[in-house]
């Protein structure tokens, strides 16, 4: 366990929690998605370790342990602790896995900071190309009712919005496909957010739009995507990011909902380290 500290944009000296599984092979660091924290990776972390690989996660600003600022939620913010914490370590050939909106943080940070320090990337149920819809993104599939509606809940009642944030969550065709202590846990998670948090990367997440970043992504990429997300759903998502990355590899996971890395861990896993020992 480690901290590192981020020194970009308008708010400096922000410490961002990191969780370092000191192996010896190539490090994959795991970008966890809104609003849980690094903790969500937990399927994720034995099994690559057990396969010789340093599994790095990090809690995202706002988030879980780290620091909880009155701002940096944007993406190029984020993209930027992201590069803090890749140069304070100096991590070099590694693989960023970016589940959800982590995915965005991935695309962002190619753009921003290049690929020189990158092997491959991963996006998992992740939000890139472009959420909203809007009229030169027609196939967005967020709509401005939808995100509204997800603000207005994120605004009120917390744990009435987590209790049914996670059961979409983790739900495919209205069938829950975790334990409920697995949806419990998500939402201990979620309860370590900070508010301001919540709401600038929910409005970053659902409005950015990630079409241009996607066209410097020229590293080996995995798409990875449950076909019953109804959270990112993988027709404006994940199977639009696959046809922006000519030579990506897609793995759809039948019945899977948003959160397949816990859902369905061990197929996950099988499809992420297939892709890393590539």
């Amino acid at each position: 366990m480690t901290d590192v500290t981020a020194d970009q944009g308008l708010v400096h000296d922000v410490k961002i929690h990191v969780e370092d599984s000191d192996g010896d092979g190539r490090t994959v660091v795991l970008i966890h998605g809104w609003p849980l924290s690094g903790a969500s990776w937990s399927d994720q972390v034995p099994a690559l370790s057990e396969a010789g690989y340093r599994a790095i996660t990090y809690d995202r600003r706002g988030f879980g342990e780290s620091d909880k600022p009155h701002g940096g939620y944007e993406y190029d913010t984020l993209a930027d602790d992201l590069a803090s914490l890749l140069e304070a370590l100096d991590l070099r050939d590694v693989t960023l896995v970016g589940f959800s909106m982590g995915g965005g943080e991935v695309a962002r940070y190619i753009a921003r900071h290049g690929e020189s320090r990158v092997h491959s990337v991963v996006f998992a149920a992740a939000v890139p190309p472009y959420l909203l819809r809007t009229d030169d993104n027609p196939d967005g599939p967020l709509t401005d009712d939808a995100a509204k509606e997800m603000e207005e809940g994120a605004k009120g009642d917390r744990d009435a919005f987590f209790d049914q944030f996670t059961t979409q969550f983790f739900s495919a065709a209205g069938e829950l496909k975790v334990t409920e202590e697995q949806r419990q846990q998500a939402i201990e998670l979620c309860r370590q957010s900070d508010q301001r948090a919540l709401l600038g990367c929910m409005e970053a997440f659902g409005t950015t739009d990630f079409r241009d970043d996607l066209t410097k992504v020229t590293v080996p990429a995995l798409v990875i995507h449950g076909d019953s997300d109804a959270t990112v759903p993988f027709e404006g998502s994940g199977r639009r990011t696959h046809a922006a990355l000519a030579q990506s590899e897609l793995v759809v996971i039948e019945g899977g909902p948003h959160g397949i890395n816990t859902s369905h861990a061990d197929e996950f896993n099988r499809a992420l380290l297939d892709f890393l020992r590539k």
